[in-house]
Parts: C-alpha cells; sequence; structure tokens
C-alpha cells in the first residue's frame, strides 16, 4: 500500500467539518472516506455525503462482520471508520484524510504507524463553549458533557499527536494544515 493516511482529530466545536471540506477542495489527491454513524443527521447534512448515517442495530452487524478499521462511542452514538474503503484507497496510492475523534485516531495509528496524526485545538475552553452554544442544537447538559471531554481530548492531542493547530482564524488554519500534509504526503 503506497497511501498516506491523515487524521484530523479535534474537541466538539472546534471546526474540524469545515477544515475538511476545504483541504479537500485545495488538495483533490487528498481522499476522504465518509465515516458511518448512529446519530440522526443536523440540519443540512445528507447521507451518504457527511455521514453514513445507519440505525444501531446494522451498525452492530457491522461490527461483528468486521468491517470497521475502527469505532467508538462518542457522545452516545456509535461512529466507525469503514475499513474496506480505507484499504482500497491506499492500494490505489492514495493518501487519505479521516476526520475522526482521538479515540479513533489513535486505534488508526497503532494499524498503521505511519499515520500522520493532526490535532486541532480551540483558543479557549470558553471559546469553545461559545461556539458550542451558536450551534444551537445542544442542551446545556450536553454541552457541559462535550467541554469535560474536551479537556481529556486536549491532552490526547497534546501528547500523542504528530501535529496540534489552533483554530483562531479558519483560513489560516486550514493554510497550516495544508502545509503539513504536503510536507509529509506519498506521491
Amino acid at each position: 500500500m503506497g497511501g498516506k493516511i491523515f487524521v484530523i482529530s479535534a474537541p466538539s466545536g472546534t471546526g474540524k467539518t469545515t477544515i475538511q471540506k476545504q483541504l479537500v477542495k485545495l488538495l483533490p489527491y487528498l481522499k476522504t472516506v465518509i465515516t458511518y454513524t448512529t446519530r440522526k443527521p443536523r440540519i443540512g447534512e445528507k447521507d451518504g455525503i457527511d455521514y453514513n448515517f445507519v440505525p444501531i442495530e446494522k451498525f452492530k452487524k457491522m461490527i461483528e462482520k468486521d468491517e470497521f478499521l475502527e469505532y467508538a462511542n462518542v457522545y452516545g452514538n456509535f461512529y466507525g471508520t469503514p475499513k474496506k474503503e480505507v484499504i482500497e484507497k491506499l492500494k490505489k496510492d492514495e493518501n487519505v484524510l479521516l476526520v475522526i475523534d482521538t479515540q479513533g485516531g489513535m486505534n488508526i495509528k497503532k494499524i498503521f504507524p505511519d499515520a500522520i496524526l493532526i490535532g486541532i485545538l480551540p483558543p479557549s475552553i470558553k471559546e469553545q463553549e461559545e461556539r458550542l452554544r451558536k450551534r444551537g442544537d445542544l442542551s446545556e447538559e450536553e454541552i457541559k458533557k462535550r467541554i469535560k471531554l474536551a479537556k481529556y481530548e486536549r491532552k490526547i492531542l497534546m501528547k500523542y499527536y504528530n501535529y496540534r493547530v489552533i483554530n483562531k482564524d479558519i483560513e489560516e488554519t486550514v493554510e497550516k494544515i495544508k502545509k503539513i500534509i504536503e510536507r509529509s504526503k506519498k506521491w
């Protein structure tokens, strides 16, 4: 397999989905793999584009059939990276971008030790909390839970990830990550 895996992880409310979309536009050789999830779509999300939205029963069957490279329960919903799609892209010497949580990132690193892990951090916990509130789709309890988990994720990003980028300005953050990928990719 000649391609390389790039993982982007970030606490909730840090802008990882926006960053992913911009990177794919700027770096056409970077291929994404659509994650499976059991959560309900948010407003504007489309099945098969943003995520593969599946019922919990189907997700569990996929686990039994060993169809995921990694999967995790995050905020009460399951998320999983499909093994077949990633392996096919790597066999075609394609560079793969995965946007997954830190637990998933650590699992990918165990399977693919040369994977590049890039962590995105908010400028501050206070700003992250403000971003979560602006989304308007989370309860107060859910916001507190995500902030608590973000503190834990921050420790993992700081200790184990190859790179960390603070997302103060989205364009600047995208440019920094683009440079990391350009330096590290396989042709």
